[in-house]
Parts: structure tokens; sequence; C-alpha cells
């Protein structure tokens, strides 16, 4: 932990959760998981003192994941357990994917930022926020006001909106008030179709930059090349090729590693951040799973 204060530098409030992922006919796997817990775990491999900001259940699949986020060097001080049931993602089917989520009344809602550490919005330099915790009531308002407050404290804000069904309807207030506040937003070519309805790339990117037109927006396109837009800059960079073995958690992890490389490097110009973060998003891919890619693998594709 950071030496001075014993707190966290960088915080990702949100999604927590397991994939129950259907392998066969009445075969389910279970994984840990969920966007905002795949961007915590991330940084935190990549060296820098990190927490998820979350509230889990008390069931097994809770188990797993606090074990696993132990496992991930996070702050634990920052998971809260309560007697609900778990949210669970139900992956019925993989390609194309296919999903639904189950956790009416369950332990995600009930996340308190009262009972976080004292003092610990002096210590973090980064908040992270997106995907599905934003539409969960009364979830989405707590954390869209934890976001507001921690702005107000000079905490920059990163927001991946990181698109799923659930936000097939209503989506467009919240959007718009986690745009504003954002410092960073990161959107893939995906998600700006599915959220704005469209094809046109450049017209759908155009809308998102008028609710905020002083963030930095990392485009990710898969394979292809991504972008940072940076005030009038365009910084265009491909992604290191690598043997994929599968892509889940590669763009939480290229955002992940921006958000390391602007902790840990300030000094580095955009093009060099831009980099850093398709490397650690490759690195993840090289593996089965949301992996966390260490700085040595990061390093080795740079």
């Amino acid at each position: 932990m950071n030496a001075t204060t014993d707190l966290p530098v960088f915080v990702s409030a949100g999604d927590i959760l397991t994939d129950l992922v259907r392998t066969g006919a009445s075969h389910w796997l279970s994984r840990p998981g969920g966007a905002g817990w795949n961007v915590a775990r991330c940084v935190a491999r990549l060296g820098l003192p990190t927490a998820c900001a979350g509230s889990l259940g008390v069931d097994n699949f809770s188990d797993e994941l606090w074990d696993a986020s132990v496992a991930a060097g996070l702050d634990m001080r920052f998971l809260q357990r309560v007697a609900r049931p778990p949210l669970l993602a139900i992956v019925h089917q993989t390609h194309p994917p296919a999903y639904f989520f189950m956790g009416e009344n369950s332990a995600d809602l009930a996340f308190d930022p009262t009972r976080l550490p004292a003092g610990w919005m002096k210590a973090v330099k980064w908040a992270h926020f997106g995907c599905i915790s934003l539409v969960r009531q009364p979830l989405g308002d707590t954390l869209a006001t934890l976001a507001a407050e921690l702005r107000s404290h000079g905490v920059k804000i990163s927001f991946d909106p990181n698109y799923r069904n659930l936000m097939e309807h209503g989506y467009e207030s919240t959007l718009r008030k986690m745009a504003a506040l954002a410092d960073l937003i990161k959107v893939s070519d995906e998600d700006l179709r599915m959220i704005f309805k469209t094809s046109d790339e450049a017209a759908a990117l155009a809308q998102l930059r008028t609710m905020n037109p002083a963030a930095t927006v990392f485009v990710t396109r898969g394979p292809a090349s991504a972008m940072l837009l940076e005030g009038d800059a365009v910084i265009e960079a491909k992604p290191p090729r690598v043997e994929v073995v599968d892509t889940v958690g590669a763009g939480d992890a290229s955002i992940g590693g921006l958000l390391f490389s602007l902790m840990s490097a300030p000094q580095r110009a955009w093009p060099e951040h831009l980099a850093f973060a398709l490397a650690a998003g490759a690195a993840a891919c090289g593996h089965a799973g949301a992996h966390a890619p260490t700085l040595d693998e990061v390093v080795a594709l740079l």
C-alpha cells in the first residue's frame, strides 16, 4: 500500500459478479468477473495500490470473488459483505454471446460508500466507473453521486460505458451524466455502434464528444487500430500481434493499462500511454479468461 497513507491510489467502483458460462447441454463453468473488478485487478497486477469498491454476498460465489480479490492484492477494506443473493451473468451462448443477469435485490445493490476507510478520497488519484453497475438501481445513483463527489475533491474520473443489453432503454441520462464527469472515456467500436444505434463511427464519436469536449477519449477496435482523441489531436496505433487464446477482458486490461501508465509515468507523451494500453490489452488475449497481465508481460510486447 501507499507508504504515506496506507490507502489505494486507484479505485474501481462497480461491476463485480460471477459469470456462469454454458459449456455443454447441462454443464456450466463459474468464473469470478465483472468489468470494474477486471480493471482493478489489472492495475493492481501492474503494481499500484488498488481497490475494487463494491458489495458481495455471503454465498459460495461471493467467497470465490473474495478469495480472488485477496489473491489479486486488492485492498479488502473496500469490499463489503451483506446477506443478499449474488449477482450472476448467465452466458448461455458464447458464439455469438447471449446472456442475461440474475440479481434482483442482490448484494451489489447494497454498496454503501459511507463504510469505506476514512480519508480514502485524499489518497486516490483516479477512480473508474462503468458497465451495468451504473444502470442497476439504487447502485447506479449511488455511484454517480460518488463520482461527482470524487471529482469535486480533484480526483480524476475514468468512465467506460462497456455496453450490455441492460442499457437498451433509458441509458442516455446516465451516459450524459457520467461522460460530463469524466476526464477519460473509454469506448470500443461495438460500444459506439450499440449505444448510438449507428454504424457511422465518426458520427457516434461526435455525439459522445459533445457531452464533454474536454475529456480524452480512448477508442478500441479489437485487432484494428485504436485511437486516442485529446483535444484536437488524434493519435492512432495498432495493438501488438499475439497468439490469441481469447479476448475476454481485453478491453478491461487496455483501460487498466492506460490508467496505470497515466498514474505511474505522467511524464510520458500520449502516444506512449496508448502503446502501453494496447500492449496490456494484447497481453490479456494470450490467456484464457480475463487475465490481468504482469508488467513484464506488457513490457515484452512494447
